[in-house]
């Protein structure tokens, strides 16, 4: 949903090419619908994006990495689990799509929300994951839209929380500021939200993350306001095998506002996994 006011990836989102880099499968299985874009070929990449965000949000990384390694972005049912909603459902479901493509030994990346589900995930089935990488993880802290969504009829009040979520404010497109006023303004849609975060800060991770044993790679925006850097410091501290990486000029979500930047700390982290 992020997405920057133009786009040179050659992505079928943004547009039509001869051929794609990428493409949407659907799958109906005894434990429900799953739905999943796919590109590449090697060893599999889960990409997991944020709460507003989407499979749109990597397009950058599947172009850089469509070569080397095969992409997968679940995409996260919030609304589509009621009131059950929470992460702890999300990583759920995300297991039981890797269960369905069996898959095994993945990388994970997480931004934001994402971020959260993928700690979740190697806390749970460390036996799976061959290296982490977190983007502005919640599981510690984050700065939400509000609890109540006090202003959620104020369009000003939304445009200028959605310009927070960059360092360039102008990131934060017309269309981007529509769906979110439409998402928050809409009773359901914004009871699954505030589910969701309420689960998200139940599942506070301090405590469970010196029995990450994997390789982790912490990548954050320095003008992160959502997650700020004290956030990443203390990822940092208490996830035993990690490094992290700073990106200046840069706000919460760095594969969409410095995507260069953040594809080449990617691939030089995964490079090194053997």
């Amino acid at each position: 949903m992020y997405l920057p006011l133009t786009f040179n990836y050659k992505y079928p989102f943004f547009r039509k090419v001869e051929k794609p880099v990428s493409e949407k499968t659907f799958l109906l299985s005894a434990k429900g619908k799953f739905s999943y874009t796919e590109a590449g070929k090697g060893e599999p990449i889960i990409l997991l994006y944020g709460l507003f965000g989407s499979a749109e949000n990597y397009s950058s990384v599947i172009t850089r990495l469509k070569d080397h390694y095969k992409l997968i972005i679940p995409d996260l049912p919030v609304h589509d689990l009621g009131m059950n909603i929470s992460v702890s459902a999300l990583t759920d479901h995300v297991h039981d799509l890797l269960e369905l493509l069996q898959l095994d030994k993945v990388h994970l990346v997480g931004n934001s929300l994402g971020g959260h589900i993928a700690l979740l995930y190697t806390l749970q089935y460390p036996e799976k994951v061959k290296s982490l990488t977190l983007v502005g993880s919640s599981g510690l802290f984050e700065n939400g839209m509000g609890d109540t969504y006090p202003k959620r009829g104020d369009y000003n009040y939304i445009r200028q929380k959605a310009e927070t979520t960059f360092f360039h404010p102008q990131i934060a497109s017309k269309s981007m500021v529509d769906e979110i006023f439409e998402t928050v303004n809409n009773r359901t849609k914004a009871l699954h939200i505030l589910y969701l975060a309420k689960s998200t800060i139940k599942f506070n991770l301090k405590d469970d993350l010196s029995n990450i044993k994997c390789n982790c790679c912490i990548i954050w925006g320095k003008q992160d306001r959502v997650t700020p850097p004290h956030v990443a410091k203390e990822f940092n501290k208490l996830i035993p095998q990690s490094s992290l990486y700073w990106i200046d000029q840069c706000g919460h979500v760095p594969m969409l506002e410095t995507p260069e930047s953040f594809n080449n700390i990617l691939w030089n982290f995964l490079s090194g996994i053997k």
